[in-house]
């Protein structure tokens, strides 16, 4: 739809207001398109200066002509999402509150900031916050007295080598893909190609306990350490230096497991492409 002015918005109702009624920003480089009530729904709120302002052309604007804010993009929805109904609502295990509230802050949203302080204080205890945990963690099961025997592993191993104390037990498992040719006349012809990723699947906190740096956490970014994940991968490619961080760990290999198929023939050399998963299970005590 053609829209009239600068910012593509429509113009404003009344002629006394320099804003139209549908207004875009671009908040770090995220559009964002709303209304003007919207904005000027919290007095005295920044949003609220900025758009009851008589002088528009104070206000930086982008290469398109929509307002231009210098802010975390990703976090603002939920700025506006306050504004517009006055409640805070954020996903499960949302793990920017502490940004958020730098954001609300900004924005001049005092309640905003009062709604998010409490959370604040409540991360700073693990386990305070059932949102941290799974589900199955908080039934009074047997993983209850694992947790408590987790809590008081310190105490228990204070006098033991050193490297070892407040190490908690779990699975990793790590997997990868390869594939390989096989010649016609003897398997000493296999021509093996390097493996292109090495995955990793288990409790978040284990695996940047182990992997450190080297863990590549682009596909979950924002997972919390007491939940799993099968998304994450190892910045290398060499299984053994993999192996090596699981020893230094404490780890020891439990299971392995593999399969293979063959992909195709070469119609002239007879070779044969074959294509492989791996996976190997490590646990530590």
């Amino acid at each position: 739809m053609a829209l009239a002015d600068p910012a593509g918005c429509a113009k404003g109702s009344e002629d006394n207001n320099p804003f139209p009624d549908i207004i875009e920003l671009n908040v770090g480089g995220q559009v964002y398109i709303t209304r003007h009530p919207t904005l000027v729904s919290v007095p005295g709120s920044l949003l609220w200066e900025m758009f009851t302002q008589k002088n528009v052309r104070s206000l930086a604007r982008d290469s398109k002509g929509r307002f231009f804010v210098d802010r975390d993009g990703f976090l603002f929805r939920y700025i506006l999402d306050y504004m517009r109904d006055r409640q805070l609502v954020l996903p499960e295990h949302f793990p920017e509150r502490g940004r958020l509230q730098r954001e609300a802050e900004y924005f001049m949203l005092p309640e905003l900031v009062k709604l998010l302080a409490p959370k604040l204080s409540e991360q700073n205890s693990l386990g305070d916050d059932p949102c941290q945990s799974d589900p199955e963690e908080l039934s009074p099961s047997a993983d209850t007295t694992r947790s408590l025997a987790a809590a008081a592993l310190p105490s228990a191993v204070s006098g033991s080598a050193g490297g070892t104390e407040g190490r908690r037990a779990g699975f990793i498992t790590i997997g990868y893909r390869g594939s390989y040719t096989l010649g016609r006349d003897s398997q000493t012809d296999a021509k093996f190609r390097r493996v292109a990723r090495i995955m990793v699947c288990g409790k978040t906190s284990l695996a940047k306990e182990v992997f450190g740096d080297t863990l590549n956490e682009s596909r979950d970014p924002d997972r919390p350490p007491e939940r799993y994940t099968s998304r994450y991968y190892l910045k290398f490619t060499f299984l053994e230096q993999a192996f090596d961080k699981l020893a230094d760990a404490g780890f020891h290999m439990v299971a392995c497991n593999s399969t293979g198929t063959c992909a195709f023939a070469h119609e002239q050399t007879d070779d044969r492409i074959w294509t492989s998963y791996t996976e190997y299970v490590f646990y530590r005590e």
